[in-house]
């Protein structure tokens, strides 16, 4: 029995995890993370891809799904104008095999 209650534990954390399904906010405090979009794809932490399906986001890999809702989403994120205020600096790929982390440094803020 303690066996099958850690396997559940185990198993929900992970799927909370690496979930990424997103929210984008107009207001920075009501954020979770703050997000520059950089023009080169070597400038960026993440590399991004946009799934048009929530069920594709899983994973803490680059594909993301962006949420209508705050309440459906992992993260809520906000862009900013300038890549010194941001966490995280991403890049928009146009393929979903390009989407990775281009170094783990950043990658708990999405966990």
């Amino acid at each position: 029995m303690k066996n099958f209650v850690f396997f559940l534990l185990i198993t929900f954390n992970f799927n909370i995890v690496y979930a990424q399904k997103i929210y984008s906010t107009s207001q920075s405090y009501k954020a979770d993370l703050k997000v520059y979009v950089v023009e080169n794809e070597y400038q960026a932490d993440l590399k991004v891809f946009k799934v048009s399906r929530p069920y594709e986001a899983n994973g803490n890999s680059g594909l993301w799904y962006f949420s209508n809702q705050p309440y459906s989403s992992d993260k809520k994120i906000f862009f900013c104008d300038h890549d010194y205020q941001a966490d995280l600096k991403i890049y928009f790929v146009k393929y979903k095999y390009q989407a990775k982390w281009r170094s783990s440094e950043k990658k708990y803020l999405l966990y």
